[in-house]
Parts: structure tokens; C-alpha cells; sequence
């Protein structure tokens, strides 16, 4: 039986992309069908007190948020992983900031009207966002963000990984993710992070 899986991300988040990676190695060898959402780190962040630096890395979030919000609100949710792809590899395997340039790069990339780039200056898309943002987030409470994943009526923010593993180990780890999560007393699992984050 299949298992669905609910993933919410933001195209600017580093870990989101490498569990996004993750979670689609897990699709080839597992049972389990993923269906993509956004979120947004500046709707999240907008009214909270945080570091100067981090809110001068969100003024330019909103674009390719409201760009993919704009793409499924056209094309529906199969528009979003092609595009979310094309964002993330421009982003975080190129190092690519998120220009109009590059935004638009991406739209060709994953086969979408040009004319979407639009979206990137426009706020009326930011209630269709903070919807889809608050249909995950509402799931796992405060102080999270992306990668969230819901399925079978749970809902976590992570897992956090600085490495996508492949293949089988890729199977392995959501295996003990789906184990942990199912007893209903589990918040939390961390510790510090010793490895630099690894796209590859």
C-alpha cells in the first residue's frame, strides 16, 4: 500500500533541498508517493525578532515563492517539482542568488511560460502562500520551518540531514523516520551539527 507523503519546502532553504533529495531517493525504493507544498521562511520570519543577517538573506524569498505559487495556481501541484528542481540546483548546487535572471532561468528549465516571472513583484499571491505555509506549519506548531513532512497523520519538521543518502540507505532512513514518528509522545531529536552541508 502506498504511503503519501506531504512535504512542504521553501526553495531558499539549503536543508529543505537536501532532504527534498532525500525524499525522492526514498520514492524509488519504497512504497511512498510525495506531493510537494510551499512555505515560506519570510512569511515566517516576517514579524519575529531574528538576526539582522538572516533577514537580509529573506528580502529576496519572496520571488520564487510567489513564482511557484503562481505556477500551481496555473498548472496545479505537478508544476511544482520541476520548478522547485530547477530553483534549487540554480541555487544551491550553482550558487546562484535568486535574480530575476535566475528565476527565469528556471522557469525555462522545468518548461514553464515565461510570462510566470511576473509573479515575482506580485503580493497577491502571498494568500495563496500563506495558506498553502499554514496547512503544513500548523501541523508541527511554533519555532519550525522546512523541510516539514506530513503522512499518515503525523506531521514533523525534518528530518534535518547535511547529506542525502542514496539508494537503499536512502530506504533505511525512512524507515527509522516513519518508526520513530509513529509513537505519539516523540518531539524532538537533535544534535550539533559536525558536517558541512554536502549537495552532492
Amino acid at each position: 500500500m502506498t504511503t503519501n507523503a506531504d512535504f512542504w519546502f521553501d526553495p531558499a532553504c539549503p536543508f529543505a533541498w537536501i532532504t527534498s533529495r532525500w525524499i525522492l531517493e526514498v520514492e524509488k525504493v519504497r512504497d511512498v508517493s510525495v506531493t510537494w507544498h510551499i512555505m515560506s521562511l519570510a512569511y515566517l520570519n516576517q514579524d519575529k525578532d531574528i538576526p539582522q543577517e538572516y533577514r537580509d538573506y529573506l528580502k529576496d524569498a519572496w520571488g520564487p515563492v510567489r513564482v511557484l505559487a503562481a505556477a500551481e495556481e496555473k498548472h496545479g501541484k505537478d508544476a511544482l517539482l520541476p520548478l522547485y528542481t530547477a530553483l534549487g540546483t540554480a541555487k544551491h548546487l550553482e550558487k546562484k542568488s535568486f535574480t530575476r535572471d535566475v528565476i527565469a532561468e528556471s522557469l525555462a528549465a522545468a518548461g514553464l511560460e515565461a510570462e510566470l516571472i511576473d509573479a515575482v513583484d506580485d503580493s497577491s499571491y502571498d494568500d495563496f502562500i500563506a495558506k498553502s505555509h499554514h496547512l503544513g506549519m500548523d501541523q508541527v506548531g511554533n519555532d519550525v520551518g522546512t523541510p516539514t513532512i506530513a503522512f499518515e497523520g503525523q506531521a514533523f519538521f525534518g528530518p534535518v540531514i547535511s547529506k542525502a543518502p542514496k539508494g537503499e540507505e536512502a530506504g533505511e532512513l525512512w524507515d527509522g523516520f516513519v518508526l520513530v514518528t509513529k509513537y505519539p509522545y516523540v518531539y524532538e531529536l537533535k544534535r550539533a551539527r559536525t558536517h558541512e552541508l554536502d549537495f552532492s
